[in-house]
């Protein structure tokens, strides 16, 4: 390592959007990179919606003084001028970046030309979220390489890349095609019109729009940054072209005393790999229907489960933007608490995610997925039950149960009000959770595939020596301006 120490600095710009998934996991990214490569020095740009999310702070607030990471936080736009009352929370994130970019702009112009108060050497490259890709444009007129980094999978970013031929050669709407789409190279598994993400289901809508914007700018991108590793989507990565698997990429750090303590302590006392934990992210809720139903199936599978709750709501995303204060627990069926209380903890909207997974006694995960608790499951070993709710989900879903095979698909909803029933879910848990073919085939799989990822970002891993040939490219690119 002596010989970094005499590397010239090299400066880069990550830009995210205000969702706090995304910005955790750019971040993690952040910290490999400069952990790896202490001569870069990274300054992650972070537009918000009315204030910077408070688990971002927290973050923040972990890293430790020395880091050569930093953070702007761009001056916040206010939720109240995107229009939340006719807009889903996905649009008025990419709203909030869009009405971003005029303080985003001069933000990159101070990091490339400098300012008398900063030190830092001036930018090289610029690394942005797919939903934030308008910087792309900037990025050419500063002559930056830029990289996009992908926090979904490589199957996702298949499908993102190739979406500008499919609105070209496909004239209805994808949910009625009656074949699977064959548009999405290296993806071995079949999907359906009615898989693809939420916000392309309508081809009129603003979200479809935006989201079609986005896939056609991709081609500025010098590169792109996939967090997942080649063992495990081997065939579409070698389907893309400037693909660079640098994952598994997920959350390391640990809670704070206090805020996560009485989970870890409730499953401190419970048998290894018996208790299923039941989280549906960062932004995702239930209806008060569904929720009742999913507190009666677990209740009526028998099993331990640890169970992170979030007040109801009949959009799947509302979580992202609420700042609704009122206990989710008043929500659940009457009595349920009590009669669970010998085997299920029930906690209110958040707990210390990677810390549970990675608990001898966590046995299963039911889970919206979100790429970011695949990965962790993955990293971690911990079979799945999938719950998609909205975004890429059902893909990631479909992956991970006919792809991978790491877990079962969710319980069938009743055809009548979409409502997945306590029997129904009260099955499929049973099925993962106790011993049986089905069952110890998925535990076994996941185990095979936690020992590849961890194995992937070992010194001479696959991850670790495709982010060595990014650094490469960032030092050559960067030299010309050094040597002057």
């Amino acid at each position: 390592m002596d010989h970094l120490l005499h590397k010239p600095t090299i400066h880069i710009a990550a830009v995210s959007i205000p969702a706090f998934s995304h910005q955790a996991s750019i971040l993690e990214f952040s910290k490999r990179l400069v952990q790896l490569h202490p001569h870069l020095h990274v300054t992650c740009i972070f537009p918000t919606i009315d204030s910077p999310p408070d688990p971002t702070i927290t973050f923040l607030q972990s890293l430790p003084s020395s880091s050569s990471i930093r953070c702007i936080f761009l001056p916040p736009i206010s939720k109240h001028d995107l229009d939340s009352q006719l807009h889903p929370p996905a649009v008025q994130v990419q709203l909030a970046l869009s009405r971003s970019l005029p303080s985003l702009r001069d933000a990159l112009q101070t990091l490339c030309f400098g300012s008398s108060s900063s030190s830092s050497p001036p930018l090289v490259a610029l690394i942005t979220d797919p939903f934030a890709n308008e910087v792309l444009e900037i990025a050419k007129e500063l002559d930056l390489l830029s990289f996009i980094y992908f926090p979904p999978s490589a199957m996702t970013l298949s499908l993102f890349l190739n979406l500008p031929r499919l609105d070209r050669e496909v004239s209805c709407e994808y949910r009625d095609l009656k074949n699977p789409i064959e548009i999405i190279p290296g993806c071995g598994i079949p999907i359906s019109g009615l898989d693809l993400p939420e916000h392309l289901q309508d081809r009129s809508s603003l979200s479809y729009e935006l989201m079609l914007q986005r896939c056609k700018r991709s081609s500025l991108a010098h590169g792109f940054l996939v967090n997942t590793f080649f063992e495990m989507e081997q065939s579409t990565v070698r389907a893309l072209q400037n693909v660079f698997p640098i994952g598994p990429i997920v959350q390391t750090g640990s809670s704070t005393p206090g805020n996560g303590s009485g989970c870890l302590n409730w499953l401190q006392n419970q048998a290894p790999r018996s208790a299923l934990y039941v989280s549906f992210g960062s932004g995702g809720t239930l209806s008060q229907d569904q929720l009742y139903e999913l507190a009666l199936g677990l209740e009526l599978s028998d099993q331990r489960f640890l169970w992170v709750v979030r007040k109801p709501s009949e959009s799947a995303n509302s979580a992202y933007l609420s700042d609704e204060k009122q206990d989710p627990l008043q929500f659940l069926p009457l009595g349920f608490l009590e009669r669970t209380k010998q085997r299920g903890l029930v906690v209110s909207s958040w707990a210390p995610q990677n810390e549970i997974l990675r608990h001898s006694s966590t046995g299963g995960f039911l889970t919206h997925c979100g790429w970011n608790s695949i990965l962790e499951s993955i990293v971690c070993g911990v079979p799945m039950i999938t719950w998609p709710l909205f975004a890429e989900q059902q893909m990631n879903a479909i992956l991970v149960t006919e792809g991978l095979k790491v877990g079962l698909m969710r319980p069938k909803a009743n055809e009548k009000n979409g409502v997945v029933e306590k029997e129904e879910i009260a099955k499929v848990v049973r099925s993962l959770m106790e011993d049986g073919e089905e069952g110890d085939g998925i535990r076994r799989r996941i185990e095979e595939l936690k020992v590849a990822a961890a194995s992937a970002l070992k010194e001479d891993g696959s991850s670790t020596m495709t982010l060595s040939q990014v650094v490469d490219q960032l030092e050559t690119f960067g030299r010309p301006k050094t040597d002057e």
